[in-house]
């Protein structure tokens, strides 16, 4: 890749949002500014230096500039793509997760007993999971972070629904394998639980088919692959 820096970069990609790759557009620093975070000085400075180093093109006047990214600046992101498209393409097809078992606030029973919820449950994951959640605290950091990127994975979706009286939010699920036992993980979109905590659901009830208590650890490989 050409020597971009950081910043180079992300202005780049800014300017491709707003459709600057294949014509040119009408921008005022200011208005850039704001959509980068960033003073309307730091962005005049940017476009400057995209334009000396023949990234993009620009047509300056009093209201503003049109600016158009050159095919110098459109290899720069397409490498980027091409590498984050790689990086992607190569997430393993499971994830392992430790926590420890806790006793939670009954949320995980009460939304099994909703029936819109319920079938989706069945419906999507072919299993009728047992009226309550596992709780788990996660045990470390790697495990914080496989979390956070489950949140950003696509999973099997769980619609949420309004009843007229009250919004309930959806959910994302993984099938899992917890203890070695069939289930699915489960990320809640309103939840009271903290980022470090994962709930599981299973048709078994499994704090009796794996023997758990308060803080025994547990092992769940967590599939995301086809």
């Amino acid at each position: 890749m050409f020597d971009v820096k950081e910043r180079h970069l992300m202005t780049l990609y800014k300017l491709a949002l707003l459709g600057g790759c294949w014509k040119p557009i009408f921008i005022a620093t200011k208005d850039l500014g704001k959509v980068m975070g960033i003073s309307q000085q730091s962005a005049s400075r940017r476009l400057k230096e995209l334009e000396e180093m023949k990234l993009i093109m620009r047509e300056v006047s009093r209201r503003g500039q049109f600016v158009k990214i050159t095919d110098k600046g459109l290899k720069v992101l397409r490498e980027v793509y091409t590498n984050l498209k790689r990086v992607f393409s190569e997430i393993p097809k499971s994830f392992t997760i430790r926590g420890y078992v806790f006793s939670g606030f009954g949320e995980g029973a009460y939304y099994m007993s909703i029936p819109y919820y319920y079938e989706q449950f069945v419906k999507k994951l072919g299993f009728k999971p047992y009226h309550g959640t596992l709780n788990l605290k996660l045990k470390g950091i790697h495990d914080l972070e496989v979390k956070k990127l489950l949140s950003s994975l696509p999973g099997i979706e769980i619609k949420g629904f309004s009843n007229g009286r009250r919004t309930y939010g959806g959910a994302k699920c993984f099938k899992a394998k917890i203890g070695g036992v069939d289930g699915a993980v489960v990320l809640i979109e309103r939840t009271h639980y903290g980022e470090d905590v994962m709930e599981v659901i299973s048709p078994k009830k499994l704090r009796d088919e794996l023997n758990l208590n308060d803080g025994d650890e547990v092992v769940v490989e967590v599939f995301v692959g086809p």
